[in-house]
């Protein structure tokens, strides 16, 4: 892979973690990121102090929004979520894969339903395996991709090191995004399971999420660029 090649595809494929604590703070970093950067995440911490506002002020701009809620209840309580969700025109969203099958699928088709009663896109369902500030195993990931993928998912989430496995195995057309993205330079603060970018690409993932590497840093448009 040339450095072209990497560069162009993290261009269009990496999300920036909005984890931070005021609408005004978002909105500091959309404006210095984009167009640079397409895709931002807005998290339960972002969310919770600015709610929709600050999706309609990313989608106003022209960004698209990883809606990173990771939905896990009981499944008519998600699928409520999912249909909210759809309403806001975002790109991509999140439940928890180890809610089990019946939730997955009644988030799945009620995405489906949602987005054909507005006539608008239909958001990508992404399930959350395991969290990268844990230790695991490659297997329990690959067992609860393949459980998600057969519920009606369009892709996961996981890290670097279980990408290949999943790749290989898993013998269907999806997404994986992958978080814990971090510079050989950075520390990796909470989370375990780490990679850098090209390490990722490399591996197959499709989408990578960076925050504290981008936020913490003292220029977070140079910090995109050393990434890219």
């Amino acid at each position: 892979m040339t450095r072209d090649t990497l560069y162009a595809i993290n261009n269009t494929n990496l999300i920036v973690a909005l984890d931070v604590d005021t609408f005004d703070r978002a909105r500091y970093f959309v404006d210095k990121l984009y167009p640079s950067v397409g895709i931002f995440k807005v998290g339960f911490q972002l969310f919770t102090a600015a709610g929709p506002r600050v999706i309609e002020y990313i989608r106003n701009k022209g960004a698209e929004v990883f809606l990173d809620l990771k939905f896990y209840d009981i499944p008519n309580t998600v699928a409520c979520a999912v249909r909210q969700s759809v309403r806001l025109d975002i790109r991509m969203i999140t439940v928890h894969i180890s809610g089990g099958k019946e939730m997955v699928s009644a988030a799945a088709q009620a995405a489906r339903t949602e987005a054909k009663l507005l006539r608008r896109r239909r958001p990508l369902l992404i399930g959350v395996t395991v969290l990268t500030s844990r230790e695991t195993s490659p297997a329990d990931v690959l067992k609860l991709a393949r459980e998600g993928m057969a519920s009606g998912l369009d892709g996961v989430v996981c890290s670097a090191r279980e990408v290949r496995l999943l790749r290989k195995t898993i013998k269907k057309k999806f997404i994986i995004v992958t978080p814990g993205i971090r510079p050989k330079t950075s520390p990796h603060d909470d989370q375990k399971r780490t990679a850098t970018a090209e390490e990722a690409l490399n591996a197959g993932s499709d989408y990578l999420v960076v925050g504290r590497p981008i936020l913490e840093a003292g220029d977070p448009l140079k910090a995109v660029e050393n990434i890219l």
